[in-house]
């Protein structure tokens, strides 16, 4: 997909992993709607990547609800013309054992808000963006491209049920939307992060981080960029489509 003058949504797009993909794609030359809930860091990131000649308009919306997600493909349509592609980016965390318990006697268990409030967002706001994005790109004639954002952890991850399996059901989407959507010129692809410095990592006790690192063949976590480029390698490959392209240091092997 030739990605210059292409209208690209990013899901998530204000920070972290999102804006590192947004300067990335803007760089060469892609149009940019930046979807995230938090109207101030959005429009900070905008004028952020527009004072590197960035094409690049805020949406604030809620990924996880449908009104939200219809009226904002509709917008950006209007505003910078049909998606030629999506980067299903927007997720979240709410970690906890599914069952913790001591000496025989359960002391707390994962809550059925923690369970939901991650699927809303990491596998609901998917299929939403998803369903919109392909609507979109099929009407308007476009061979468009969508990224998923799976995880390392799809494979399961001690005390993430919730994110696990959303990252799994990411995954299955995929290659789903690879089969059904492949008629319509439309390719599907994933990139599986590992542990990257992010404002999420950097928040970790000292102790726990240097554990992880080590936990790193490499030897140190990876940079938004390394996602960034993982993701522009999907855009321009024309052949890629069905699969997960896992960038984490050799950390799953």
């Amino acid at each position: 997909m030739q990605l210059d003058g292409a209208t690209i949504a990013i899901t998530g797009g204000a920070r972290g992993l999102g804006l590192a993909m947004a300067r990335m794609l803007g760089a060469h030359g892609a149009r940019l709607a930046l979807l995230d809930r938090e109207a101030e860091s959005l429009q900070s990131a905008v004028d952020g990547l527009k004072e590197s000649g960035i094409h690049a308009e805020p949406f604030v919306t809620d990924v996880a609800d449908e009104g939200s997600v219809t009226e904002t493909f509709a917008a950006i349509a209007e505003r910078l013309g049909p998606v030629s592609g999506l980067v299903n980016n927007a997720g979240i965390t709410r970690d906890g054992l599914l069952v913790k318990a001591k000496e025989g006697k359960v002391e707390k268990t994962m809550s059925l808000a923690q369970w939901q409030q991650v699927l809303d967002v990491n596998l609901t706001g998917v299929f939403l963006c998803g369903r919109e994005a392909a609507s979109q790109m099929i009407e308007a004639g476009h061979k468009g491209v969508i990224v998923n954002i799976s995880s390392i952890s799809r494979a399961g991850n001690m005390g993430q049920s919730n994110y696990a399996a959303t990252k799994a059901g990411v995954a299955a989407l995929t290659v789903t939307w690879a089969k059904e959507l492949a008629r319509h010129g439309i390719r599907v692809g994933a990139v599986a992060p590992g542990f990257i410095e992010t404002e999420m990592t950097a928040s970790m006790r000292p102790d726990m981080l240097e554990k992880i690192t080590k936990g790193v063949p490499l030897g140190h976590l990876g940079q938004p960029e390394d996602i960034a480029d993982s993701v522009r390698y999907i855009f321009e490959n024309a052949y890629f489509s069905g699969r997960v392209l896992e960038c984490d240091g050799a950390l799953r092997l």
